[in-house]
C-alpha cells in the first residue's frame, strides 16, 4: 500500500530542515522556496519503505539545495558579483524560538559568508555531517559520490572554514562594548577612534545588490576600512540596535524604511568583520 508524507509530520520537521536549508543556501526567502519544493516531492512520493523520515526529508531537501546552489554559482560566475548572505534579524531583547531554531548552533554572518566561497558539494558535505550528523553513506547518496569521497570534501571545506572564519568573542558585554565604541566613534567620524576599535585585519564586505552598485565592496585592514568614516557616520546617525545572527549588530533605518542591515563580528575586543547588506530588494524579503 503505498503512503505519503502526512503535512504534520512534514511540519514537525520543518524548524530543522529549514535550518539545514539556509545553511546550504545563505538566503531565507530560498530556504522556504526549497522547503516548498521538498514538500512537493514528499507528498507526491511513496514512502511507505522509508524507515527514518526525519532522515529521509533532510536528504530530499540538501538534494533540492544542491540543484539550487549549482545554478546559483553558474550565474555568479557571469556576474562576478559579490554576495552576503541573508541575516537573521532579531529584538536585541534576544531571540524569538523561531530564530532559536534557526540558529540552533549560533551560525554567524561571518561564517555563512566563508560556506559562500565552497563548492556546492563541498558545502553540502559540510553542512550535513558536521552541522547536522548526517552520515557520510547519505550523503554519498545526494551528491553521487562514494563515502569516502564525500568524507574528502567534508574535510576539504572543514580546513577552509577553520583557516577563514573568525572565532567571535563569546562574552557578550565585552561585545557589545566593542560595538558600541564602533558605533560612536562612527557617529563622530573619528578616523583615529575608529582605528583603534578595528583590528588590523578586520575585512569589510558590502552588498548592495543590482540596485546600490556603489554600495558594494571589499575591503581589508582597519585604517582603509576606517577610511569609509562617511559612510558609517551617515549609517551610524540612522542606526537601530538588533541582534544580527544572535549577535550584537544594526539595523540602518530612514524615513523610507530600512537601509541597511549590518553584521559586526568581534574576536579580542576589536572589530574583526564587518558584513552589510544593504541591497533594497533582499532587505525588503526580509520583512525588517
Amino acid at each position: 500500500m503505498s503512503e505519503t508524507v502526512p503535512a504534520e509530520r512534514f511540519e514537525e520537521q520543518r524548524p530543522r530542515l529549514r535550518a539545514v536549508a539556509y545553511r546550504m543556501l545563505g538566503s531565507l526567502s530560498e530556504a522556504d522556496d526549497a522547503l516548498q519544493e521538498t514538500w512537493l516531492r514528499a507528498s507526491g512520493t511513496d514512502t511507505a519503505d522509508v524507515e527514518n523520515l526525519p532522515a529521509w526529508l533532510t536528504t530530499v531537501t540538501a538534494r533540492v539545495c544542491l540543484n539550487m546552489l549549482r545554478s546559483r554559482r553558474r550565474r555568479r560566475e557571469e556576474s562576478m558579483e559579490l554576495r552576503v548572505p541573508d541575516p537573521v534579524v532579531s529584538p536585541e531583547s534576544g531571540l524569538d524560538p523561531e530564530h532559536e531554531a534557526l540558529l540552533a548552533d549560533s551560525v554567524g554572518l561571518a561564517m555563512l559568508v566563508v560556506l559562500e566561497t565552497l563548492k556546492p558539494s563541498e558545502r553540502l558535505a559540510f553542512v550535513l555531517h558536521d552541522m547536522f550528523a548526517v552520515p557520510f553513506e547519505d550523503i554519498a547518496e545526494v551528491i553521487e559520490k562514494t563515502p569516502a569521497a564525500a568524507r574528502q570534501l567534508a574535510s576539504r571545506a572543514r580546513r577552509r572554514v577553520e583557516d577563514q572564519t573568525i572565532t567571535p568573542e563569546r562574552d557578550r558585554g565585552r561585545e557589545r562594548a566593542a560595538v558600541d565604541a564602533f558605533l560612536a566613534a562612527s557617529q563622530q567620524g573619528d578616523f583615529d577612534a575608529l582605528v583603534a576599535v578595528l583590528d588590523p585585519d578586520v575585512v569589510l564586505r558590502s552588498d548592495g545588490g543590482t540596485a546600490r552598485p556603489a554600495l558594494t565592496s571589499l575591503l581589508r585592514g582597519a585604517r582603509t576600512v576606517a577610511g569609509q568614516a562617511v559612510m558609517f557616520t551617515k549609517f551610524a546617525r540612522l542606526s537601530r540596535p538588533v541582534l544580527v545572527n544572535g549577535a550584537p549588530g544594526f539595523v540602518v533605518v530612514d524615513k523610507h524604511g530600512p537601509v541597511a542591515v549590518l553584521a559586526l563580528t568581534v574576536a579580542n575586543d576589536r572589530i574583526a568583520a564587518i558584513d552589510i547588506l544593504a541591497d533594497p530588494e533582499r532587505l525588503e524579503r526580509l520583512e525588517l
